[in-house]
């Protein structure tokens, strides 16, 4: 199969419900929900930061992070930060962004980071007539000021090596480049059990400041 091809799957909500249902993969996978009010809150209540995002979507636009502080309600989107002294107000605020857009919310992960820049990971994932095969391994660093990596944002490409190494140690590299191989093999089989026809996949790994890996989510059109 040429890595041109290959079914595409655009929802992110069903992508993760298929790697839900193995056990070794669901502890990576940030605790989500459909986004709503009841959620939103409770979300808030329990972790204090989230992201919010297009179910269907690229590119990181549409993310938006929120948190709460106090009795205070924030969010920042792409690099501007607006403040709310209450829930309805921001939620208020976010449906105005949202434009009627169904989103999900995800646990905020605290990434390590380049400096004061966050890092994650992009792992390509090719299906070829001799099976499935790595194309690339990299690090985006996030553009000053911004929170998403997004390369089509301004985000850095590194190798992984080298973002592990700068982000958490150089005794780490082997070993976290490994826990992302095994885990886009496992999320792979999930997949394409649950989407056949699937030919290439780019996951989206971070890796919080505590070293945990976490999958993001995973695309089957990766730039």
């Amino acid at each position: 199969m040429d890595d041109h091809l290959g079914r595409p799957v655009a929802d992110k909500w069903a992508k993760q419900a298929a790697l839900l249902a193995n056990p070794s993969i669901a502890p990576h996978i940030p605790p989500t929900k459909r986004f709503n009010a009841g959620n939103l809150r409770s979300m808030l209540s329990k972790h204090q930061m989230v992201v919010i995002k297009p179910i269907i979507g690229t590119g990181g636009h549409g993310v938006i992070k929120v948190w709460k502080t106090g009795a205070s309600y924030s969010y920042t989107s792409h690099s501007t930060t607006h403040e709310f002294k209450s829930f309805e107000a921001l939620k208020s605020a976010l449906d105005k962004k949202r434009k009627n857009r169904p989103y999900l919310i995800q646990k905020g992960i605290r990434l390590a980071k380049v400096g004061r820049r966050p890092i994650d990971y992009r792992v390509k994932y090719v299906k070829t007539e001799a099976g499935w095969e790595y194309r690339s391994m990299v690090g985006r660093i996030a553009k000053p000021g911004l929170f998403v990596t997004n390369l089509c944002q301004g985000g850095t490409m590194v190798t992984a090596a080298e973002g592990i190494r700068r982000s958490l140690s150089p005794s780490l590299v082997e070993e976290k480049k490994q826990q992302m191989r095994d885990l886009t093999v496992m999320s792979t089989r999930m997949l394409e059990e649950r989407f056949p026809g699937i030919g290439q996949l780019g996951f989206d790994y971070g890796i919080d400041v505590n070293g945990k890996i976490w999958i993001f989510e995973v695309n089957t059109r990766p730039q």
